[in-house]
């Protein structure tokens, strides 16, 4: 069973780079959007995989999900703009495109989904900055990116 949820989660994590809105378009088409900053190596990004899968299953009809990998030399720009230092990192914007909440590490799937139908319907979330248990950016000492490289 723990393997089996294993090879899941580490399925899912490589998948969001491919599931992914692009971040220009998401921040311009007048949604919320759900920005996640991952890496395929984070341990703590892959036990909350399949909770955000869940999340973008259920809400991806009326809010943006955008996963960057801070792996990805491309997406410096925005790991630099949100000051990303620990992974995973979800921000959440409103429709217009400002920040309103920020969870950083591993999240109670409660407190998420709340702040998330919360900016569904255009209130404040439930909290604005949320730390827990997170891994460090500088973690990961192989950190080329390849034509392979997703997100």
């Amino acid at each position: 069973m723990f393997r089996s949820l294993f090879f899941k989660s580490t399925y899912l994590l490589k998948s969001f780079g491919e599931l992914s809105i692009d971040p220009e378009i998401a921040f311009t088409n007048n949604k919320p959007t759900f920005l996640e900053f991952y890496a395929e190596w984070c341990e703590v990004c892959k036990e909350m995989a399949p909770q955000v899968s869940a999340f973008k299953d259920e809400y991806e009809k009326d809010i943006n999900f955008v996963f960057l990998n801070v792996d990805n030399q491309k997406w410096g720009n925005y790991i630099q703009k949100f000051a990303v230092n620990g992974i995973p990192q979800v921000n959440l914007f409103d429709k217009k495109g400002n920040l309103i909440s920020t969870f950083i590490g591993k999240q109670d799937e409660i407190k998420i989904r709340e702040s998330i139908n919360n900016l569904e319907k255009e209130e404040k979330p439930y909290e604005e900055i949320i730390n827990a248990e997170f891994s460090t950016i500088q973690e990961n000492k192989n950190n080329k990116v390849s034509p392979r490289s997703h997100g």
